[in-house]
């Protein structure tokens, strides 16, 4: 690392100009390849699954996407002249866009009556594009919405819902990101009191993920990606690019407080701070590429987009940051700092303060502070215990957005399961399955939580066979849940007894259920491996047991801490419309997975910061309170700070418009909040001071046969190799001592 340093900062414009290269390249072959994201959540070898690919096969012309155009009469009907002349004409010019397929009405002709509402004031068309959502274009959607839109007049409502329409609602642009850096730009001005010294942090995360953000377009054309792996990329990538560069930086300034030139100074906080940097990308990468033994496509793309932005972001701190550290030269330091130092000279920089009085605090009452921390987390993590996955659609959206509003008209005209019905699917083998499928529809009529079914509809070749079933619920209820149970289970076998059918339930609902009982049958191994992975880094690096171990526990912790917080907000509803993000819902399926990787990651840094500095004191000292009140009181106030800079950053980007993107927010605000405030600075040390010198136990035989990494140096690691062992040595026979005065 520290050669590495030493060529960047001797060959500082090669380094940047290099960077500048890199993100200038592949911005523009974004720019001309231009993007590729998709959103499917079919699992191969699903029910769900199954019948969406019986019906791609039966029915080709189904392929495209379906939105709805809603209007709606305040008084009057929808079945007065002068409304129906409207939208007839409305929805003659919608079917003559491009990229439209068909378009079916309400109206005379080649209507269906069952489109308007029993009260009259509703009615709804179904507009079918030529292909699937991730394929029409922006421009396409809109010119759809413009052209329902101006049929709107007096006393006559026009709202649109769908996948397709969903592209044309405004999102937050990059307002998340503009606050998030501006905030961050404050705490870091008010931390080193040099503005050119606060933008280099931010101006690395730029570049790094900055570059990563084209990548991430770029990687759309190999793999399937998300179309919000991006904004989950620049969320991570943000946050800890920006922290990453600020332990850096205060190494690197502490270095110039010491008297050492701006080369010695970049070198050593690169040689010293910037392996813990590595460490830390590296357990979050590990944790977010273990999604990969989940062998689902649609998480795959994420993990590996998201990844790449950690790898980025670690790769700027370490190399394009001590250039700009040299460009910059004493300049790091505020005006005050390099007056005292031209004046005084250097002086050993010594804990004071608050930081220093928190943690002797912490060392006189370990017992108590770790109780109430203990305490705060359990409280935080209840809500988990009701975590339910489903489907949360455009009914969660804000209600100023024309998708949640037509989602609203239709479910007051016709009930809230028409927003997400189920298809019935399967192969059709000669008269006594035609008959069957007749009879079928009685029965499901008859089904508890069943509001309306559709008539069969077979193929050209009678091959294959689809029927509609709307349930009385939404798609995001348990009850609708309970009814794809209940079809599977009871209705449907006994429909097929005694005949070839094997009749699939798709839709919606059905495909989300059978995505998250997937990911929840795989979910306690993906955890076990990146638990275990994360684990196994830190025993090589601070050759401990009880470190990982600590670590993991910690967590687990925020990781449930940070759900429960999510439940509360967007499943209970705790100030969801106040925030702008819609009403309450289940949780996506596929969150659980990624914020278990993120979170996961992400709490392994400031563990990694704070225990590197313990580690290091113990090595030098053999003394574990001192190591643990040095550490805590020498890390804990650049940890805050740069958690306060991720919260930031996080929180900001609840202004995106996305409810996804704002559970991620939220979620890894939480949970840094928590870790930074609660575990690492309170219940973490409360553990080790009660522990003692157990903290740094490492069985012989299995330190003999660890390969040897660390965080620290080599030459730390040599001179303090001999009071290491001597240390060790005499804690094992004062353990034998004690144990030999018990038994006496």
């Amino acid at each position: 690392m520290a050669a590495l340093a030493r060529w960047c900062v001797q060959r500082r414009l090669v380094a940047v100009l290099l960077w500048l290269l890199a993100f200038g390249g592949v911005a523009a072959a974004a720019a001309v390849t231009g993007s590729a994201y998709s959103n499917d959540y079919e699992v191969p070898g699903t029910e769900s699954g199954r019948a969406t690919q019986l019906l791609q096969e039966g029915f080709p012309g189904l392929g495209g996407d379906s939105d709805t155009v809603v209007w709606h009469t305040a008084s009057g009907t929808v079945r007065a002249a002068d409304v129906e002349q409207t939208m007839s004409r409305a929805l003659d010019r919608i079917a003559d866009l491009p990229g439209v397929a068909s378009v079916s009405g309400p109206y005379a002709g080649k209507g269906d009556a069952t489109r308007i509402s029993e009260d009259g004031h509703t009615a709804y068309a179904t507009v079918t594009f030529d292909d699937s959502a991730e394929n029409i274009t922006a421009g396409e959607a809109r010119a759809v919405v413009d052209t329902a839109k101006a049929a709107e007049g007096d006393g006559l409502q026009v709202e649109l819902g769908g996948s397709a329409i969903a592209l044309t609602e405004p999102a937050g642009g990059h307002l998340a990101e503009i606050v998030g850096v501006v905030v961050a730009a404050v705490v870091l001005f008010l931390a080193f009191g040099s503005l050119a010294a606060s933008l280099l942090p931010i101006a690395t995360a730029l570049v790094g993920v900055g570059t990563a953000y084209a990548g991430i377009a770029l990687l759309g054309h190999a793999m399937t990606v998300a179309d919000f792996a991006p904004m989950l990329g620049l969320l991570i990538g943000l946050g800890v690019g920006i922290d990453y560069a600020l332990f850096i930086v205060t190494r690197h300034r502490r270095g110039l407080k010491r008297g050492l030139s701006v080369t010695e100074a970049a070198t050593n906080a690169v040689a010293t701070t910037g392996r813990a940097v590595v460490f830390a990308g590296a357990t979050v990468c590990i944790a977010l590429l273990g999604m990969l033994i989940l062998r689902l496509s649609f998480l795959n793309g994420v993990a590996v987009a998201a990844s790449l932005t950690v790898v980025l972001t670690v790769a700027a701190s370490v190399t394009l940051l001590p250039a700009l550290l040299s460009f910059l030269g004493m300049r790091a330091l505020s005006r005050r700092e390099r007056r005292r130092l031209a004046e005084h000279g250097p002086e050993p920089e010594v804990p004071t303060g608050l930081a220093a009085r928190w943690s002797a605090f912490v060392e006189r009452h370990p017992k108590l502070l770790g109780s109430l921390a203990l305490g705060v987390v359990t409280l935080l993590a209840l809500p988990t215990l009701s975590l339910h996955l489903g489907t949360s659609d455009q009914g969660n959206g804000p209600t100023t957005a024309t998708t949640r509003q037509a989602y609203d008209l239709l479910a007051d005209g016709f009930g809230p399961g028409v927003n997400g019905p189920l298809t019935l699917v399967t192969r059709v083998d000669g008269a006594e399955d035609r008959l069957a499928l007749d009879n079928l529809d009685t029965s499901l009529r008859a089904t508890e939580g069943v509001a309306a079914v559709t008539p069969v509809t077979y193929n050209s070749g009678g091959t294959t066979a689809y029927l509609g079933v709307v349930p009385e619920s939404a798609p995001q209820s348990r009850a609708t849940s309970d009814l794809v149970d209940r079809l599977r289970t009871e209705v449907l076998p006994r429909a097929e007894s005694g005949t070839s059918l094997d009749v699939h339930v798709g839709g919606v609902t059905a495909s989300y259920d059978d995505f998250a009982e997937v990911i929840v049958g795989k979910l306690p191994v993906f955890v076990g491996v990146v638990i275990g992975l994360g684990c196994v880094l830190l025993l090589l690096a601070f050759r401990s047991v009880g470190i990982p171990l600590k670590a993991a526990a910690m967590n687990v912790a925020a990781v449930a801490a940070a759900f429960g917080v999510v439940v509360a907000i967007f499943q209970w509803g705790w100030g969801s419309e106040l925030l702008g993000l819609g009403r309450a819902g289940p949780i996506e399926p596929f969150l659980p997975v990624i914020m278990v990787s993120v979170l996961f990651g992400l709490s392994m840094d400031y563990q990694v910061f704070l225990v590197s500095r313990m580690y290091e004191e113990w090595l030098e000292t053999g003394d574990n309170r001192r190591a643990v009140r040095v550490g805590l009181a020498e890390t804990s106030r650049v940890i805050n700070s740069a958690a306060v800079i991720m919260i930031s950053v996080f929180l900001a980007f609840v202004l995106s418009g996305d409810r996804v993107i704002a559970m991620f927010g939220i979620a890894l605000a939480a949970a840094v909040a928590l870790d930074a405030f609660v575990l690492r600075t309170l219940l973490v040390p409360a553990l080790m001071h009660l522990l003692g010198g157990a903290n740094w136990w490492l069985p012989r035989g299995l330190d003999r046969v660890l390969p040897r990494i660390s965080i620290e140096p080599p030459e730390c690691r040599a001179a303090a190799h001999e009071r290491l062992t001597d240390a060790v040595e005499e804690m094992e026979k004062e353990r034998q001592r004690d144990v030999r005065d018990i038994a006496g």
